[in-house]
């Protein structure tokens, strides 16, 4: 039996695999934390580079790249270490640091979406007041509050330990020298998952089953006026179908959430009132699986934007570096 802290009696226990599942298990979170970095880091200088892309919804799909992309290369590579190992090397302040922005970057990335439905709402649902109510000023105050809301309410709770208020003898047994676990009471737990899943996942639900019942309406009364106006409801139409597979695209990428982190959530709000039965290496592996929806993200806008594919093949050919790149056009108006 090996120790974390072997100089340590109270130290906890590392992990006893053989080397070759050792090496396996890094390989695989290795080529997925350079999926998450690469896939995420190709959107951030798509959007920022190209100046077709500075669009409202594209600065919020900005942001949440940025928030996917930091969570690829700031949280994922510690973790890593400690599935695998089962040991926490880097100290119990860094303890705390890396929890509360795992928290805050995941519940960044919901909040984001939330915004995005709602955004995606006026595209679809009021498209002539769409530019009038989604601007580049609320636009920022929805990139603001979904980066200081989730930073204030993850910080506070691990700094402050509210999400150790009346369990704190389950957590000194558990605790070991060379660990870094995260315990929830039914308080904390149920309050984390309702503000950081829960709610903004019920919203989208809502606002995404809206969008799906007038995109059909639309759909329908566009095809009815454009067989006696063809010509005349081209553009509408265009402009219509775009918005529509915006909103179909994005309702994916909100499902993709929803599937990856509705495990993690589930038993994180439930593990406390089962005295705390699940094993601690499953929690571990639902982690990962929520992780993965930061790897998805970039693949889904690979599949269904046209734009994204020819900004990737351009700055994978060094054109980005050509004069004037930034005024390519990567899809027609």
């Amino acid at each position: 039996m090996q120790l974390c802290c072997e100089s340590i009696n109270s130290s906890c226990v590392r992990s006893n695999w053989s080397n070759s599942i050792r090496v396996s298990m890094y390989i695989f979170m290795i080529c997925i934390i350079l999926a998450t970095v690469v896939g995420n880091l190709t959107v951030i200088i798509s959007i920022s580079h190209f100046k077709q892309l500075h669009s409202p919804t594209n600065f919020l799909i900005l942001s949440m790249a940025t928030v996917d992309f930091l969570l690829g290369f700031l949280i994922m590579p510690f973790s890593m270490v400690r599935s695998v190992e089962h040991c926490w090397y880097f100290g119990d302040i860094f303890c705390k640091i890396h929890t509360s922005m795992d928290i805050m970057l995941s519940t960044a990335s919901i909040f984001h979406l939330c915004f995005i439905s709602i955004d995606s709402y006026y595209a679809v649902c009021d498209p002539l007041r769409y530019k009038s109510k989604i601007n580049t000023f609320v636009i920022l105050v929805m990139i603001s509050v979904s980066w200081m809301v989730p930073a204030a309410f993850a910080f506070g709770m691990i700094f402050l330990d509210l999400n150790l208020q009346r369990v704190e003898d389950i957590y000194n047994r558990v605790h070991c020298a060379g660990g870094c676990i995260l315990i929830f009471s039914e308080t904390s737990g149920v309050v984390a998952s309702v503000v950081s899943f829960y709610v903004p996942g019920f919203v989208m639900l809502c606002i995404y089953g809206k969008i799906y019942s007038i995109a059909k309406q639309q759909a329908r009364s566009i095809d009815a006026v454009s067989q006696k106006r063809m010509q005349f409801e081209m553009k509408h139409q265009i402009s219509f179908c775009r918005e529509r597979k915006a909103a179909k695209t994005l309702g994916i990428i909100m499902g993709v959430f929803l599937i990856c982190w509705s495990p993690f959530f589930f038993f994180t709000m439930t593990n406390s009132f089962m005295n705390y039965v699940i094993p601690p290496i499953l929690i571990d592996a639902l982690v990962w699986f929520g992780y993965l929806n930061s790897t998805f993200n970039p693949i889904i806008y690979a599949f269904f934007y046209m734009w994204f594919r020819r900004a990737l093949k351009t700055i994978l050919f060094g054109k980005v570096f050509q004069q004037d790149s930034s005024r390519s056009r990567l899809f027609l108006e």
